[in-house]
This record gives structure tokens, C-alpha cells and sequence, in this order.
């Protein structure tokens, strides 16, 4: 149910979000390591109430600081979704520059990194609709904490990891925008 002043409460948030790794992220296989931790349920959905960027850095900080102490097993990833602070893409693309510093600061370089989806995602010299940029579009934007180890494990065991953005734009081009749309049809 959404709250008074329209935004989604932190269920609907998560199950959309969940709706969209299920049927884009690993229906479509955009990340071929995206199933194991789902299925086994070791991503932690975290949603931030903060409406500011200094208020996300708090909450990314800490969120970066309780995955590094938590049992990998226990919880892989954290996808830290924030559906009221930096709705405008070029602010959050500007913000992820806040995030590695923050991995630096905690000394997290090399164990975890941050990676960036938004529902306005847009990779550099593509327009706007460009069906390619969907590729990282999430229903809101987040800010998804990666472990390392966990990245070098896939790229060991994954052949051809180079192949797989190149492959993701080549599905979401043959998918296009209406099947995009169709993804989200109940």
C-alpha cells in the first residue's frame, strides 16, 4: 500500500524489485550469477527511506559495513533500493563516484564494489530510449553491493564473461520495447 504522500511501501518496493530480477535480470539472463543467490535467498533488499544523497552515503556505509560482516552464506549481496533520493540519473551518476569513495574510506577496496541500476539508466552515447540502456534499468534506482570473491568465483568458473554485455544488448535488441513491456504483463 502506498503511503499518504504516494511512494510504495517498503513491500511493494521489494516485491517489484523482485519481480524484476526474476523476470529481466534472470529470466532474460542478463546476469548468468544473478540465480544461485536468489534461489537460495542470500540477496538482502534493503530500502532506504532517505530522500537525500548525504542521507543514502549513511545508509550505503552502513549497509557496506554489515555485508562485509556477514557469513557470505548467510547473505551474498545486498541490493540497497532507494525509491525517494537521486531519482534523476545524471545525480546518481554523479553520486557513484560517493559510493567507490565510501569503499575506499572503509578500506572495502578489493573485497566489495558497488554496482548501479536505475530506471532511467543511460549509457553514454545512446539516446534516451535506446532499448540497450535496459539492460540496467530497475523499477527504482538502487545501488547493487557486490563481494569480490564472489565476481572472481563466476568470472572463474563463466566462460566467456566478456561476451556477456555485448549478449544482454543483443537480447534486449531482439526483445525490443514491446516485448519489454510484455515482461511486466501479469
Amino acid at each position: 500500500m502506498n503511503s499518504p504522500n504516494g511512494v510504495p511501501s517498503d513491500e511493494q518496493v521489494i516485491a517489484t524489485t523482485r519481480t524484476w530480477l526474476e523476470r529481466a535480470v534472470i529470466g532474460l539472463q542478463l546476469c548468468p550469477f544473478a540465480s544461485a543467490p536468489y534461489l537460495r535467498d542470500r540477496v538482502r533488499f534493503c530500502v532506504s527511506a532517505q530522500r537525500s544523497a548525504d542521507g543514502l552515503l549513511e545508509d550505503l556505509v552502513r549497509e557496506l559495513q554489515l555485508l562485509r560482516d556477514t557469513d557470505p552464506l548467510q547473505c551474498e549481496t545486498t541490493l540497497l533500493i532507494h525509491p525517494q533520493a537521486l531519482t534523476n540519473f545524471l545525480d546518481y551518476n554523479d553520486f557513484l563516484d560517493d559510493c567507490d569513495a565510501a569503499v575506499a574510506e572503509l578500506g572495502l577496496e578489493g573485497e566489495l564494489q558497488v554496482a548501479s541500476f536505475h530506471p532511467n539508466y543511460r549509457f553514454a552515447g545512446t539516446t534516451k530510449q535506446d532499448i540497450t540502456n535496459f539492460t540496467n534499468r530497475s523499477p527504482f534506482p538502487m545501488l547493487h553491493l557486490l563481494r569480490e570473491a564472489s565476481i572472481a568465483r563466476a568470472v572463474a568458473t563463466f566462460p566467456g564473461i566478456d561476451e556477456i554485455g555485448p549478449k544482454n544488448m543483443e537480447t534486449l535488441r531482439r526483445l525490443g520495447h514491446e516485448g519489454w513491456r510484455r515482461l511486466w504483463i501479469d
